[in-house]
């Protein structure tokens, strides 16, 4: 049975493809913000259609949302389509989802390799996950515990919390990674401090298992890891 991943779609630019865009694409994000997406809806799809593929991915997620339009998994996948081709990471993130689990298209783990990869070289962090779970199971590639630990540390990276929460449980069993519960418990704190309760139930039994020296500088990297964050 596929997995779901959470897309998180904020209506906020960004960045815009051209600048004479900007005023209708503005306008409709704070409808969609408003809650107001019929119109989103009428002021994205002349900028769609004019080749916006910021315009073209919003439609996208309204189609695939079923706000303001009929839901229609389909049509949804034409305008992410459209802006994915244009190197829109979301468009391509969301493409990648579908394929993924089978919304709109037939079932492709390949092909959602295919454009998780292209969304994860532009660093949209929800597709270095994405490729790390894959990984991780096994569809579309190879198992292969490395590359797995590798998409989920660049992941992890951005504040990815289900990424931080996987690569802390990767170095505590030493999949992929030098065992370490110091690193373990660090991605944990990483992602209790987002408000995940999985990590800090983790954290709880890892430091069960852990020396008070062990603890400290657990303690420490989570600080350093804090510290790139921003947090």
């Amino acid at each position: 049975m596929k997995r779901l991943h959470i897309i998180v779609v904020l209506f906020s630019l960004i960045a815009l493809a051209s600048v004479s865009f900007a005023g209708n694409l503005e306008d409709g994000v704070d409808a969609a913000n408003a809650g107001d997406f019929k119109k989103a809806y009428q002021l994205w799809l002349p900028l769609a259609e004019q080749g916006s593929s910021a315009a073209q991915y919003f439609l996208g997620v309204l189609y695939s949302r079923g706000e303001g339009v009929p839901q229609d998994d389909k049509v949804a996948i034409e305008w992410y389509r459209l802006a994915a081709k244009q190197g829109h990471s979301s468009a391509q993130f969301a493409l990648g989802f579908m394929y993924d689990n089978g919304k709109g298209v037939p079932q492709d783990d390949k092909v959602a390799i295919e454009w998780y990869r292209l969304a994860a070289e532009l660093g949209h962090a929800n597709a270095l996950y994405s490729l790390g779970f894959m990984f991780t199971n096994g569809e579309g590639v190879p198992q292969d515990f490395d590359e797995a630990a590798k998409w989920y540390r660049l992941a992890a990276e951005q504040g990815h919390i289900g990424a931080q929460l996987n690569l802390g449980a990767m170095y505590f069993t030493g999949t992929g990674v030098l065992k370490s519960y110091e690193d373990a418990y660090a991605w944990w704190v990483a992602a209790a401090v987002n408000g995940n309760e999985d990590a800090r139930n983790n954290m709880e039994i890892a430091q069960e298992q852990m020396t008070p020296k062990q603890i400290e500088r657990g303690q420490q990297i989570a600080k350093e890891i804090q510290a790139r964050l921003g947090n």
